[in-house]
């Protein structure tokens, strides 16, 4: 990647559910970068269960990881983008179509991504007079192993993550004046 980008490239795993780790992650970007331009929040995890089913664990590893992380995630690199050159920077939260189509087990699920929603427009308005653009994506079905699938699987019919990044590059390349706050992305010939 570094090669086709001209930049650098470094990666460290946190966790991020845990502020500290969060916090860990952001510091080590600090090290290795002189700024922070954008922050892609694409921590998901999926738990499908009737509520009398979810437990209070599963319900809290789902929306800490999908909500809470996020919010910890874009709290730090707010920070950042104020501390910049006045550019401001890009957020680009990565959310599901059941963000706005809630379905049969999906309790834990559907409400942090609903709530995605409220937290990327909420945030796209305190911030846009400070020159931070976001937008969220809110995808059908991704050809991944989310939720227990094979990587790949129903990749015949689903998205490709490698047209989600797409979109992701397609958000930040567009010009100052404009932002796109929210797209939604369906596979074109879904399983019927």
């Amino acid at each position: 990647m570094a090669a086709a980008t001209g930049g650098k490239v470094a990666g460290k795993a946190a966790d991020v559910r845990d502020y500290d780790e969060v916090r860990e992650l952001f510091s080590f970007a600090d090290r290795q970068f002189a700024r922070l331009d954008i922050l892609v929040n694409n921590a998901g995890v999926g738990i499908f269960a009737p509520v009398s089913q979810l437990s209070v664990e599963d319900w809290r590893r789902v929306v800490d990881t999908n909500l809470t992380g996020a919010f910890y995630c874009t709290r730090e690199a707010l920070f950042r983008f104020a501390a910049g050159t006045g550019d401001g920077g890009y957020i680009v939260n990565i959310s599901s179509l059941a963000g706005k189509n809630a379905f049969a087990g999906g309790s834990a699920y559907n409400a942090s991504k609903f709530a995605m929603t409220g937290f990327s427009e909420a945030v796209m308005l305190d911030e846009r007079h400070n020159g931070v653009r976001v937008s969220y994506i809110m995808p059908g079905s991704v050809a991944t192993e989310f939720g227990g699938h094979r990587a790949g699987e129903g990749s015949d019919w689903k998205i490709s993550t490698q047209d989600v990044a797409e979109i992701v590059r397609m958000l930040v390349g567009m010009p100052k004046r404009t932002l796109i706050s929210r797209i939604e992305v369906r596979p074109s010939r879904p399983k019927r």
